[in-house]
């Protein structure tokens, strides 16, 4: 670049500190703007469950695998990272269809292992309720997602951005262009602004005259107090999903993104986390702590938006529900996209044009 872009990253969770940290680390002038600092809103409530996983057609399979690469490559060059690579046991779809998943990932190179009860069990001695068949992927990981955002943001800040914590009033143009963004009625001059603000993002790109078609659901998760050792890594069974933390937690939903948490969630929270204690072998002292009610902010199609917005330069938008696995692509695509003009083909479906009537 001949000149510094001024790049304002609306959002601190796990996308929007991605994307900070590689637009840093490509000379790009970075000023992150939040309401509630490191980690954002829709991230400290994630499962965190890194994979390539589920019913995903060839194309989102392939950016998914890419993303797992490129966690890889970003724990080389930020060592310390809370990344593990603990694996995937999976048995929540019927025979059949775990088969025919099974087959069809296998086929594009998914490292996926076919295993029996007694498999099963040398995976995860600790449950009470074991498969008769499941499936394993060992390559399958989780990254603590808090403290990973926290570190890419500190890292950001080393290398010259600016994190301001307040609420984006609006979005400002001239000429059909973005010229800043005002936080608590100051305004911030910038060249572009990436929305990476998760359930807030289409109030924000509103007042750009800018429709992201999302929907927001909610995911209730359970977390225990800090325990002993129970579980190697990701256990999806039928009607729970659950891993532990680094520091001892349990996790649990009654799917990865977490299960509808009715009329009285600390009820549901509750009759889940006896569920937890019933399947885990050696978890009668295991306490429940607290629960999380989180919108995870799913564009309409269930795909991701990536991409500049039509017809108002310098707004570009990057919202997604599979942030913790798509985090270090994103982040590193929408920098090349941003600082040289260079949109990678893997994002190539993911274009917020492809709403337009």
């Amino acid at each position: 670049m001949s000149s510094a872009k001024q790049v304002i990253v609306i959002g601190a969770g796990i996308i929007g500190a991605s994307i900070a940290w590689h637009l840093a680390k490509a000379g790009a002038r970075v000023t992150v703007v939040s309401t509630s600092g490191a980690g954002g809103v829709a991230t400290p409530n994630s499962f965190a469950w890194i994979n390539a996983s589920w019913g995903n057609p060839e194309t989102y399979f392939r950016l998914r695998i890419r993303a797992m690469n490129e966690w890889k490559r970003l724990a080389n060059d930020l060592p310390g990272l809370p990344l593990a690579w603990c694996g995937g046991l999976c048995w929540d779809l019927p025979a059949d269809k775990l088969k025919a998943y099974a087959a069809e990932h296998s086929s594009w190179g998914y490292g996926i292992e076919q295993v029996g009860r007694e498999q099963a069990a040398g995976i995860e001695p600790n449950l009470t309720e074991l498969p008769d068949f499941a499936l394993h992927v060992a390559e399958e990981g989780v990254a603590e997602p808090v403290a990973t955002a926290t570190a890419l943001l500190a890292d950001a800040e080393r290398r010259g951005a600016r994190l301001i914590t307040g609420t984006v009033d609006t979005l400002t143009l001239s000429g059909g262009s973005l010229s800043g963004v005002v936080v608590a009625g100051e305004t911030i001059a910038a060249d572009e602004v990436v929305i990476a603000a998760g359930a807030g993002a289409p109030a924000i790109a509103a007042t750009a005259g800018v429709q992201l078609p999302i929907k927001t659901p909610p995911g209730l998760i359970v977390h225990s107090r800090p325990y002993r050792k129970l579980l190697n890594g990701l256990v999806l069974a039928e009607r729970l999903h659950m891993r532990q933390t680094a520091d001892g937690r349990i996790i649990a939903g009654s799917d990865f993104g977490g299960g509808d948490p009715g009329e009285n969630p600390e009820a549901t929270a509750l009759e889940l986390f006896e569920a937890v204690k019933a399947m885990l072998r050696g978890a009668d002292g295991l306490e429940y702590d607290f629960h999380t009610v989180g919108y995870r902010p799913t564009p309409i199609d269930g795909f991701p938006i990536v991409s500049r917005a039509d017809g108002v330069g310098g707004v570009y938008a990057a919202v997604t529900h599979s942030g913790i696995t798509l985090a270090p692509a994103i982040g590193l695509f929408a920098a090349r996209e941003i600082v040289d003009g260079e949109r990678d083909p893997l994002l190539a479906p993911y274009a917020l044009s492809r709403f337009a009537q």
